[in-house]
């Protein structure tokens, strides 16, 4: 990675600010305070944010295929938003937007582990006494859906597709789990995703939307993927990021744009590194300064690496899966990613001496 720091700083620049609108004041004051030495100037940029304007601008593009969508007459659907640009943490001044168009005619339930924890015999100790009590509740109230999920889900798309058709001349209707459209005024694509709810024994007892899961529907198999939980990581990330001041985002930006920036091709997704980041002891790094957090992510990178035991145990940041267990193509690319932390760490150590 150590090559001209003025050079991969004017990539990430081009890539959180596109438009070349004016830093705001305190970035502009804290940028002039480290001036002399490129690779703090690096490392600064590395884990800055996309300037809000840009954010707001994929918020709004989403905003308006929903209103289309809407207006065009599809019925029977929940709206939300998914992805980094809800935690702030995506790298790219165009970052795609996730709006979910979810049925609202029917909810997966996991039955068969509501029914596992609620005859359990250690109920209680398992999911507390309010738990049980929305499990049986659950139970008692559920009604199978009579209608056909897929297809329902399959007319979603396909009236999506339809809609959309008529209001962009920009679209790509061949992706399997989802239609991209670009807003062609505000320059913004979004991501258009076919899905249905999903509750687990976590999303009942909890009793919460951020802990619902959604199933994404694929047009070309005609079924429904394996459920994922976005609700709660972005409340997660969203919420540890704000006790520490920025600091938790701010490292999963500077491993993102590593990653993108290294000459290696590094096979580590968002969903990991947001695992990564999360795992960190947040009495680590809550008063750090963003030189400090280069150490911080340097020694979890390296503890990884080298300790089957950490390495096993770290899961997504829902809770629900491990990420790097069984699965020693990943250690490899966490190789690479320490690689280009130990170089940064050693130019920035050159400096600071």
């Amino acid at each position: 990675m150590g090559e001209n720091y003025r050079t991969l700083t004017e990539t990430i620049k081009g890539r959180i600010n596109p438009e070349n609108l004016l830093f705001n004041q305190r970035f502009r004051k804290e940028l002039g305070s480290i001036a002399y030495d490129d690779v703090l100037v690096f490392i600064r940029y590395a884990m800055k944010a996309v300037e809000p304007e840009y954010t707001q601008k994929s918020i709004d593009a989403g905003g308006r295929v929903k209103d289309h969508l809407t207006g065009g007459g599809l019925t029977y659907v929940d709206y939300r938003f998914q992805g980094s640009v809800m935690t702030n943490t995506h790298i790219r001044g165009y970052s795609d937007i996730d709006l979910l168009c979810l049925s609202s005619k029917f909810t997966t339930l996991a039955r068969n582990e509501v029914n596992k924890y609620a005859l359990a015999p250690n109920a209680i100790e398992l999911v507390g006494l309010n738990g049980l009590r929305r499990l049986n509740e659950t139970i008692e109230n559920f009604i199978p859906y009579e209608g056909d999920s897929l297809n329902d889900l399959r007319t979603i798309r396909n009236s999506s597709e339809n809609i959309l058709s008529k209001v962009y001349s920009v679209y790509d209707f061949t992706k399997p789990k989802s239609i991209k459209i670009t807003n062609t005024s505000l320059r913004r694509d979004v991501d258009v995703v076919t899905a249905n709810w999903y509750d687990d024994v976590r999303a009942i007892i909890y009793d919460g939307e951020i802990n619902r899961g959604v199933e994404v529907y694929n047009k070309h198999l005609h079924s429904k993927e394996s459920p994922d939980f976005p609700f709660i990581s972005i409340d997660k990330i969203n919420s540890r990021s704000k006790d520490t001041v920025g600091r938790l985002k701010k490292m999963i930006r500077f491993l993102k744009n590593l990653r993108e920036l290294s000459k290696l091709e590094i096979d580590l997704s968002s969903y990991d590194i947001n695992a990564i980041c999360y795992d960190i002891e947040v009495s680590k790094y809550q008063n750090s300064t963003f030189i400090e957090l280069v150490s911080v992510l340097y020694e979890q990178l390296k503890s990884l690496v080298t300790s089957q035991e950490h390495l096993d145990r770290i899961k997504s940041v829902d809770e629900r899966e491990f990420i790097f267990k069984n699965k020693t193509n990943k250690v490899e690319n966490l190789r690479l990613l320490l690689n280009e932390i130990y170089q940064i760490s050693k130019d920035l150590h050159k400096q600071l001496v």
